[in-house]
């Protein structure tokens, strides 16, 4: 239970570092194409990063984020392979890393940092219009669908193709 507590904590940071290496240095439109569609309307293309260097910097920030992802996920599966885990161990650890992650998304991401520090607006100002007056993100819908069916579903299909082996 501890390491899955570590793991879920590991794969926030990966998705925090992965979310400040794009917001902050490489600063592709394309980037934010989970933004509603009328932000992402308003986002300039950025033919430089905010200094130079700042894109090669984003770009292996995001590498990095990458592999702590993957390493999560290759230490639960493989930890759970070494002490015979169950379809009902892998389920549970799968939930509860992906559970944290998003309440820890929506919490951190959607209100913290869109709503009350204004993070994003402060990198792409163009956006403001489009979140003032916002007490919560945009997608709260989006947000429980994954939190309620669709990881869910996703963590018992790995955890039934982790427990085949």
């Amino acid at each position: 239970m501890l390491l899955t507590l570590f793991l879920a904590i590991v794969f926030c940071a990966a998705i925090t570092l992965m979310l400040v290496s794009a917001v902050v240095f490489i600063q592709e439109k394309w980037m934010f194409s989970s933004a509603p569609k009328e932000a992402v309307a308003l986002v300039k293309p950025r033919e430089h990063g905010p200094f130079y260097g700042a894109r090669a910097i984003g770009w292996i920030l995001m590498g990095f984020s990458i592999c702590m992802i993957l390493g999560a996920g290759v230490i639960s599966i493989w930890d759970g392979f070494r002490n015979d885990f169950t379809f009902g161990q892998f389920f549970l650890r799968f939930i509860l890393i992906f559970t944290i992650y998003k309440i820890y998304d929506m919490t951190c991401f959607d209100y913290f940092l869109l709503c009350k520090s204004h993070f994003f607006q402060h990198f792409i100002p163009e956006v403001e219009g489009v979140y003032n007056n916002r007490k919560y993100g945009y997608n709260i819908k989006s947000q429980l669908l994954k939190l309620l069916v669709i990881f869910p579903a996703a963590c018992a299909l790995a955890a039934w193709i982790c427990s085949l082996f």
